[in-house]
């Protein structure tokens, strides 16, 4: 399956830079897969280590020995030889040894015609709560996810060209067709019931896209995994207890009236203090995402945001539907529930942060709410939220009339389209919001 991070590992190749690539991302995002693939696509000779299948090189990279010889003894155990050009050598599941990831410096510096690249599980927690010394500014990184919608329609027969027909919308405001604009709602509706883990995808494109043949254990038992993930790299088995108990209570607080994250919500005597290392936890595996509130709408708001207010998002909306047990024909019918607008709003979250888009928003008490707000050239722009083709916001109007933003964007089951300042963008096309670069208000 194509992948949209391909680009980046291309770019990292052709940079001309000795320094190691490192990629962070959440369990069966794919990392392993696009890693492979490109070592074998684009170099002669590619190499790969699983740490976890070579504990003799964990405890090599253990021994008092300088990085010169360890490397030797690498060579010489897997029968490599380092003055061999166009080479590569991927590390997965590096997170087994703090010793190699320090000696990455050295893999930077040395001049042997090689390139490293790296991934591995919980690597972002691994690193949060490093002790050895993290080689800084010799080491590459970048964040990996599920799979967007974008990349969701890739796996379609006629992807590419839906694809180019939503940017070709998008750009000129102009509505698509409707029979189109139904189909790709029909496909977004699909993606909300299975989400962007590559396994379950897969598993969707072979069953000949029919939704109600998926198999709903292969993301009941990603997220089994995830469960027992819990129970790596943390202080002590309270942790991990309280990992789990904030990790359920999620999809309870998405819906909260409050406009925020409440550590009441996962027990009523619970405090920030108490749980704090544990969200730190999740958000560091990528699990789940965090939307801090503005206190103030101005450049940066990055500057603005507010650590104390947040919301928290699960990191895959086919997750989320697993958590609440949704059973997908009232998904995909489209059928009428509360709880819609809570899922549309974690879809919208994922496809944001999936192309490297801030998370923030804005709210004055529980009387008015902008579900997002994005920071680009044009300044800082409000994204309003739907479920729906119900475009009616007094919310939205309010924030309009009190900050005046170049324009506004709304994400909805509406058509493309702008008028009275708002760009219209339905839900299919929210990953196009990051492409602001290319889109100019006349």
């Amino acid at each position: 399956m194509k992948r949209k991070i391909y680009e980046k590992l291309i770019n990292w190749k052709n940079n001309g830079m000795k320094k190691p690539l490192m990629i962070i991302g959440a369990r069966q995002v794919g990392k392993t897969y696009i890693i492979n693939e490109f070592c074998n696509k684009e170099y002669k000779n590619a190499i790969q280590i699983n740490l976890l299948n070579h504990p003799e090189i964990v405890e090599l990279y253990k021994q008092n020995i300088s990085l010169e010889e360890k490397y030797i003894r690498l060579c010489a155990n897997l029968n490599i030889n380092p003055n061999v050009e166009d080479t590569i050598i991927f590390f997965d599941e590096i997170q087994e040894s703090e010793e190699l990831i320090s000696s990455l410096k050295w893999y930077c510096e040395d001049e042997r015609p090689f390139k490293i690249i790296c991934a591995g599980s919980l690597l972002g927690v691994k690193l949060k709560r490093f002790n050895s010394s993290f080689p800084v500014g010799k080491v590459e990184m970048i964040n990996m996810f599920p799979m967007d919608f974008e990349e969701f329609l890739m796996t379609q027969n006629n992807g590419e060209y839906l694809i180019e027909y939503i940017k070709k919308c998008f750009l000129e405001n102009s509505p698509m067709d409707e029979i189109t604009h139904e189909k790709l709602l029909e496909l977004y509706r699909k993606y909300l019931c299975i989400g962007g883990m590559p396994e379950m995808v897969e598993d969707f494109v072979s069953k000949n896209m029919n939704i109600l043949d998926i198999n709903r254990n292969i993301i009941e038992d990603i997220n089994s995994a995830y469960i027992k993930d819990m129970n790596k790299f943390i202080i002590n088995k309270t942790e991990a207890v309280k990992n789990e108990a904030i990790y359920y209570s999620i999809p309870i607080q998405i819906g909260n009236k409050s406009n925020k994250f409440q550590y009441s919500k996962i027990d009523k005597n619970a405090r920030r203090r108490d749980y704090n290392d544990s969200l730190e936890w999740l958000l560091a595996s990528k699990l789940v995402y965090k939307c801090c509130k503005l206190n103030s709408i101005n450049i940066p708001p990055e500057a603005y945001k507010n650590n104390e207010f947040f919301k928290i998002y699960i990191g895959d909306v086919g997750i989320l539907n697993t958590m609440l047990k949704m059973n997908v024909n009232d998904i995909y019918l489209n059928k009428t529930f509360l709880y819609k607008g809570e899922i549309t709003e974690n879809y919208v979250a994922n496809q944001l942060m999936f192309n490297n888009v801030d998370l923030y928003y804005w709210a004055v008490a529980s009387s008015s709410e902008i579900d997002f707000i994005i920071y680009n050239e044009d300044g800082i722009i409000p994204i309003e939220v739907k479920a729906s083709d119900n475009t009616q916001s007094k919310s939205l109007n309010e924030y309009m009339k009190r900050f005046k933003p170049k324009y506004a964007i709304r994400i909805s089951g509406k058509n493309f389209g702008f008028e009275n300042g708002i760009k219209s963008v339905p839900l299919y096309a929210t990953f196009l919001v990051k492409w602001y670069e290319r889109f100019k208000i006349k």
